[in-house]
């Protein structure tokens, strides 16, 4: 029999592999039909496995949004990173950097992000989730912008008028209400005020 007669195999996922195609199933549903159309039955649907497939990757809906969030998350940090890395070393170089890795992180994930944090909202594991990324991230702008600040460190007051205006304005560029420039410029000047104040 010759091989273009023989049938192809369909290739076994490794877990790795597996959870990687329902993330991006997940966002995509929910990119197209919104968080309340999330449930593991229908990931299972759409990604054409069984139910106890996708239960033994999250066991539930909360745990699946968690996963999404937390792989956002992990996102958010790796740009934020990667432009600290190779920005100029001045204080409007420094807050642009931030500012710009936050918006196009959010915008990037469009209506998607918003919805699973309104999915999780009041869950102890959101709760959980935000301070465990809240604080390093209030780290690393700590440590970016304290050089600038005239008493040389950042207040914790100061860093979470900046958690709090990066949120706002995000989500804001994310639906549509601010164009993403304005976002990026009005949260660097929020930057560099704030850090003027300390």
């Amino acid at each position: 029999m010759s091989s273009e007669h023989k049938p192809v195999a369909r290739k076994r996922l490794s877990r790795d592999e597996r959870r990687r195609q329902l993330l991006d199933v997940a966002w995509q549903l929910v990119r197209e039909e919104g968080t309340d159309a999330l449930s593991l039955g229908r990931l299972a649907e759409q990604a054409g496995v069984t139910k106890p497939v996708v239960y033994d990757h999250f066991e539930t809906r909360t745990g699946l949004l968690v996963a999404l969030y937390q792989e956002y998350d992990a996102r958010q940090t790796a740009m934020l990173e990667q432009a600290l890395a190779g920005c100029a070393a001045d204080l409007a170089g420094r807050a642009w950097v931030i500012a710009e890795a936050y918006v196009d992180c959010v915008t990037t994930q469009g209506r998607e992000i918003p919805g699973v944090s309104a999915a999780l909202a009041g869950s102890p594991e959101m709760e959980a989730l935000k301070r465990g990324y809240e604080g390093p991230f209030m780290d690393k702008c700590r440590q970016a912008l304290a050089p600038f600040a005239p008493q040389g460190e950042i207040g914790v007051a100061g860093l979470w008028v900046l958690v709090g205006a990066a949120d706002a304005l995000s989500l804001a560029a994310a639906s549509g209400e601010l164009g993403a420039q304005a976002a990026k410029q009005e949260l660097q000047a929020t930057i560099v005020a704030m850090v003027l104040r300390q």
